[in-house]
């Protein structure tokens, strides 16, 4: 069994289409642990507790969470189902960034940031994991963003739990393009 695309399969459940194994979300994106084994296993794939155990704990992104009893478990963020992870609003660093792909740069340049499927846009704290994002979309490209002056004059920030950066959306006048 292939653990990788188990996750992916999970993170396609647990942000995008729980459906696709019968199973609902909370309005908070929590869905029932025992339920969701049974979803998947309906699908035709192996899992059970301890299998999904240790797929959680060993994502390299941190995608998702267990509630304190291990009963709920949820993606930590970029969901495009409206669900509210409960997070909090705090100020960013002075500077984050962005990592996207060079084809998309027009259209970004434009528009500014967007969420587009998802809730929001995610930002990185660091210039080395904005461009391996980009890196997933094709020829990176790494966005510095004015996250400081952003929140002055209002916009509003969440650190996810398994530390990206969220935000509603990035005018244009708030980023510049740097070298990958």
């Amino acid at each position: 069994m292939d653990k990788g695309r188990l996750s992916k399969f999970l993170s396609l459940l647990l942000r995008h289409n729980p459906q696709a194994a019968n199973i609902t979300l909370d309005e908070h994106g929590w869905a029932d642990v025992d339920r969701l084994i049974a979803g998947v296993k309906q699908t035709g794939r192996n899992i059970d507790r301890d299998i999904l155990e240790e797929i959680v704990a060993s994502d390299q992104k941190q995608r998702y969470s267990f509630n304190e009893d291990r009963t709920l478990i949820r993606a930590n963020q970029g969901h495009s189902v409206s669900v509210d992870v409960e997070l909090k609003e705090q100020k960013p660093p002075e500077f984050l960034y962005h990592g996207t792909a060079g084809r998309f740069l027009v259209s970004i340049e434009r528009e500014g940031l967007k969420p587009m499927g998802r809730l929001y846009v995610h930002l990185s704290k660091d210039i080395d994991t904005a461009k391996q994002v980009g890196k997933r979309h094709g020829i990176p490209v790494v966005l510095k963003i004015y996250s400081g002056d952003m929140y002055k004059t209002g916009y509003q920030f969440y650190l996810s739990q398994n530390g990206v950066w969220l935000t509603k959306n990035v005018d244009v006048k708030f980023f510049e393009k740097i070298k990958a």
